[in-house]
C-alpha cells in the first residue's frame, strides 16, 4: 500500500507566521550546498507550542522548527537543546529524525531555529485517516509496537550516548511534583479547584525509589510517524521539546493521562486526541501491565504515576485557560478549559480513593 493520501500533510502558512523566504533560502544553501531547485514552504497545523514548517527542494524534504513569535520564556522553547538532544540520541535511537543544521543567529528569520529531515508517513491524530482501515489485530499490534518504542527509549544507555549531562537526573520525581504544584498555584483562577489536597497527596506519596533514564514526556500517538506500507510499524518519534533525564514511570503516567479508552465517560471521550478508543487498543490497566512486565518492574500500585499524569495535564490546561481568562488569547477553543481542570482533578481524586 503506497497511497500518499495517508501521508501527514502541511498546508499554507498561517497569516502572521510567514518565514522570510529569500534570506532563509540563501542561508540554507550556504550551510547545505547540495540543495537544488526552488524552496517551497508550507506549515503544519498540529502543535500548540513551536511552529513547524516543511521546506521542499528538488532533492530534499526538510522540516524547520522555531519558537512562536514574541516568546519570552526561552527555556520553554530552547531550539538548541532540542537539536542537540536529538543529534546525540539519533545513533542509539533510530526513530529520531536526522538533524541537519541549527542556528541562534536571529538575523536569518528573526529567531533561533533548526532544520531536520522530514520523516514521511502517517501521523495518527484524533482519528486514523479515512482511507486507512486497520483490523482489530493490526490495531493491537500498532499499540504494542508503540509501547515497545517507549520501552526502547527508556532502555537507552545515556552514558554511552553522551546524554548524562543533559539534566540533573536524581531527585527528578520530587522536582516534578513541586514544580507542577507551583505552576498550578501561579495559574489558578477563581473558578477552578484549589488543588491543595491533590498536591499534598502527591507530595506525601512520592515513591522512595526512582530510576533515571531518557524520557520523552509527551509520548502520544500524534507524536509518532507510521510506515505507509505497514501502518503498524513506528518509523519516527517527533516533538522532543519536553524530553529530559527523568523517571520512566512518570513518562508512562503522563502518556496515560491522554489515553482515552472506548468505555470512558462522555467528558473524557470529548477530550480524545489520539485513536486509543479503537477496538484492539489496550486499556490503561493493560498498558501498565504490559510495560511493567517488559521492563521487569514490580509496581503493584501505579496510582501515584496516574494521579501525577492527570494533575500535570490539569496544570497544562489551566495555564492555557489562564491566558484566555486574562485576555492574552482570544481562541474560543480555550473558553471552557476551567471545566476540564475540574474534571481532571475529579478523576485524580477518584483514583486516590
Amino acid at each position: 500500500m503506497t497511497d500518499n493520501k495517508l501521508e501527514d500533510k502541511a498546508t499554507s502558512v498561517r497569516a502572521g507566521e510567514e518565514l522570510p523566504e529569500q534570506p532563509l533560502s540563501d542561508w540554507l544553501r550556504e550551510q547545505l550546498p547540495e540543495l537544488s531547485g526552488p524552496m517551497h514552504v508550507t506549515q503544519y497545523s498540529g502543535g500548540a507550542s513551536n511552529w513547524t514548517y516543511r521546506l521542499q527542494f528538488d532533492n530534499a524534504d526538510l522540516i524547520l522548527r522555531r519558537p512562536p513569535a514574541g516568546t519570552k520564556a526561552k527555556s520553554a522553547h530552547d531550539m538548541g537543546r532540542e537539536y542537540r538532544l536529538q543529534k546525540a540520541l539519533k545513533p542509539v535511537f533510530p526513530y529520531v529524525p536526522e538533524m541537519r543544521v541549527y542556528t541562534d543567529d536571529t538575523r536569518v528569520i528573526g529567531d533561533e531555529f533548526y532544520v531536520m529531515d522530514r520523516v514521511a508517513g502517517i501521523i495518527p491524530r484524533k482519528n486514523m485517516p479515512r482511507e486507512l482501515q486497520l483490523s482489530e489485530a493490526q490495531t493491537r499490534q500498532l499499540c504494542l509496537n508503540a509501547l515497545d518504542v517507549l520501552i526502547e527509549l527508556h532502555q537507552v544507555d545515556i552514558e554511552a550516548a553522551g546524554l548524562s549531562d543533559l539534566a540533573k537526573g536524581a531527585g527528578y520525581t520530587e522536582r516534578q511534583v513541586l514544580g507542577w504544584s507551583e505552576r498550578y498555584k501561579k495559574a489558578k483562577t477563581w473558578n477552578v479547584p484549589s488543588g491543595k489536597k491533590l498536591m499534598q497527596w502527591l507530595a506525601a506519596n512520592m515513591p522512595k525509589h526512582e530510576t533515571i533514564c531518557m524520557t520523552h514526556n509527551d509520548f502520544r500517538f500524534d507524536n509518532l510517524v507510521l510506515d505507509i506500507d505497514d501502518p503498524t510499524k513506528i518509523i519516527g518519534v517527533l516533538d522532543w521539546e519536553l524530553a529530559t533525564l527523568g523517571n520512566p514511570l512518570m513518562d508512562l503516567g503522563n502518556s496515560l493521562a491522554y489515553w482515552i479508552q472506548a468505555d470512558d465517560d462522555r467528558i473524557a471521550r470529548s477530550t480524545r486526541r489520539q485513536p486509543t478508543h479503537l477496538p484492539g487498543m489496550l486499556t490503561r490497566q493493560q498498558v501498565i501491565e504490559y510495560y511493567c512486565d517488559k521492563m521487569g518492574v514490580d509496581v503493584k500500585d501505579f496510582r501515584f504515576y496516574e494521579v501525577f499524569g492527570l494533575f500535570r495535564l490539569s496544570v497544562i490546561a489551566q495555564q492555557i485557560y489562564f491566558r484566555y481568562h486574562h485576555k492574552q488569547t482570544r481562541n474560543p477553543a480555550f473558553k471552557n478549559f476551567w471545566f476540564l481542570v475540574h474534571y481532571l482533578h475529579w478523576r485524580a481524586r477518584k483514583l486516590i480513593k
